[in-house]
């Protein structure tokens, strides 16, 4: 049987898991100490009542800070948070169209891909076939090259009109 490794600990390293010789130190009230010895580091640490946190692992050597670890990760996780708040998850929203569309029934339809657009959502327009619809493509075709170029102002086609099956696709993505 083969031992198993031990399991990787979550976010930066700290007091003892720190293991290279010397590190750029920051001391608690931010002043740059330069280079320290590892140890040196621990004591100056553990003297405050502090933890030593691992900052920048990748720099030559590592940057560590002197730090109160357990409000460190709290106010880390906030700003977590706060960034998945403000993030928008971009939808992708569908219209479907016919080749024989009428005019009222078109407008309709736009004035859906405006609000889509204004909402900052992505839009599919599928233009369905159906028997010998098939035959005239180029209506189809006509038809998405005029949805784009009404939309031009507040789009970018982010997919060219392609056939896929009876369909044809085309996908716009708000400026």
């Amino acid at each position: 049987m083969k031992a198993t490794a031990a399991p990787q600990k979550e976010g930066p390293r700290t007091n003892r898991d720190i293991r290279v010789p010397t590190v750029q130190l920051i001391d608690a009230q931010g002043q740059n100490r330069g280079p320290t010895p590892t140890e040196e580091a621990l004591q100056l640490a553990e003297e405050a009542g502090l933890d030593l946190v691992e900052i920048v692992p990748n720099a030559n050597p590592p940057v560590c800070k002197i730090l109160d670890y357990g409000k460190f990760r709290f106010l880390e996780q906030k700003k977590a948070a706060e960034a998945r708040k403000r993030q928008k998850i971009v939808e992708v929203k569908e219209i479907k169209l016919r080749p024989g569309i009428d005019d009222h029934d078109y407008d309709v339809k736009m004035k859906a891909v405006r609000r889509f657009f204004e909402e900052g959502d992505k839009v599919k327009v599928t233009l369905r076939f159906r028997g010998r619809e098939l035959a005239h493509q180029d209506i189809g075709f006509r038809l998405l090259e005029r949805v784009r170029d009404e939309t031009a102002a507040i789009a970018k086609m982010e997919t060219a009109p392609s056939m896929e099956g009876r369909q044809m696709v085309m996908i716009l993505a708000p400026k």
